[in-house]
């Protein structure tokens, strides 16, 4: 056996249908659209969701609640981690958390307070909690909102 022999076992493959080629072919004169309407025409298409009429899922399922489409995501950091992280005089940087896998996925950055901060940072992120700025500040470091 090598490559110029090999074929796929029998029944793997099929004859392409080939439509509208007569009544012998069982897929002649309507080539297999049935008879009228839309679905039969050329350039019919679908729309999304659309389910032969019966009422769609998405119409179907009761909808709770409020989205807000303006919702801001932000990679959340704690300062604890921050503490651990990073060595005093330090600037944090997006750059330099992502480096270090505190965040993971390309959001803007916010500084939450949980833990305690001793060491002199300069911060620089897209947002802070009021209580994260009052301890970076305690600690002589500085914030920088981008």
């Amino acid at each position: 056996m090598d490559l110029s022999n090999l074929k796929p076992p029998k029944g793997a493959t099929r004859k392409r249908k080939r439509v509208g080629r007569g009544p012998g072919s069982g897929l002649g004169k309507t080539a297999g659209r049935g008879n009228k309407g839309a679905q039969s025409r050329s350039g019919y298409h679908k729309k999304r969701g659309f389910e032969g009429g019966q009422m769609p899922l998405h119409r179907r399922v009761p909808k709770r609640g409020f989205h807000n489409i303006f919702r801001v995501e932000y990679a959340v950091v704690n300062l604890d981690d921050l503490a651990e992280r990073f060595e005093a005089g330090a600037v944090v940087t997006p750059e330099a958390l992502h480096a270090l896998r505190l965040v993971t996925r390309k959001l803007p950055i916010k500084i939450l307070g949980r833990g305690d901060i001793s060491i002199k940072l300069t911060v620089k992120a897209h947002k802070f909690s009021g209580k994260a700025a009052e301890k970076i500040a305690a600690a002589g470091g500085s914030i920088e909102t981008l």
